[in-house]
């Protein structure tokens, strides 16, 4: 009996095909897998978010008197400040105050946190590899100015426009161009971020900066 077989030219166009569907499936794993992990995170900041307003409400309305670790290990970002920067040394991680507030530890950890080497918006070295929750126990950043102001829940004029805590860099959740550097960052980046009014949502690099212009 002959023996029938595949030639080389139809494994080649086999294998081809393949190829093509992978190619054209790989991308749209990826963004799912991306925008599983963004609703993980705003998820997360949400949570800690009503831990906030809970501690809040067990301290006369004021926010927590407390740090990031950008705060503590690179306290010359607020060297125009030195009336704050003294105070640095004496307190709290926020994440450290919020802990009575929350059930799990997890809900700092941003599931896309890879860490990052440059402190998006002062250029300040920060190394946060594996990742920064690894590393300093958050993914994510605070607006300290409310602590060293000693803001009270509901003092904001702009509350649903003002950057109360965030992810530790925008790559996390944005694209990047090909050729760009760690600092500034990339047009690309978008953030996790939790409002003043509580409220989440993932913001791009220039909406972040319109926040941060927000006065408290």
């Amino acid at each position: 009996m002959k023996r029938v077989g595949f030639t080389l030219i139809e494994l080649l166009v086999v294998i081809a095909i393949i190829a093509v569907l992978a190619a054209l499936l790989f991308p749209v794993f990826a963004t799912a897998r991306a925008k599983a992990r963004q609703s993980q995170c705003l998820s997360n900041l949400r949570q800690i978010g009503m831990s906030i307003d809970m501690y809040a409400m067990d301290h006369d309305d004021l926010y927590p008197f407390a740090v990031d670790p950008t705060d503590r290990y690179t306290p010359q970002i607020w060297r125009d400040f030195p009336q704050w920067q003294q105070w640095i040394p004496y307190m709290p991680f926020l994440h450290e105050v919020l802990q009575p507030y929350q059930k799990s530890r997890e809900i700092w950890r941003c599931p896309a946190d890879v860490g990052y080497t440059v402190q998006d918006f002062t250029g300040e070295p920060f190394d946060t590899r594996p990742s920064s929750y690894e590393r300093y126990g958050t993914s994510y950043l605070f607006r300290t100015e409310i602590a060293f102001r000693l803001m009270r829940v509901g003092s904001f004029q702009f509350s649903s426009q003002i950057n109360m805590l965030f992810d530790g860099t925008g790559k996390w959740h944005g694209s990047k161009s090909w050729f760009s550097a760690d600092y500034p960052p990339d047009p690309g980046y978008r953030y996790n971020c939790l409002f003043a009014d509580l409220h989440v949502k993932n913001i791009t690099l220039e909406e972040m900066w319109r926040a941060w212009n927000t006065p408290l």
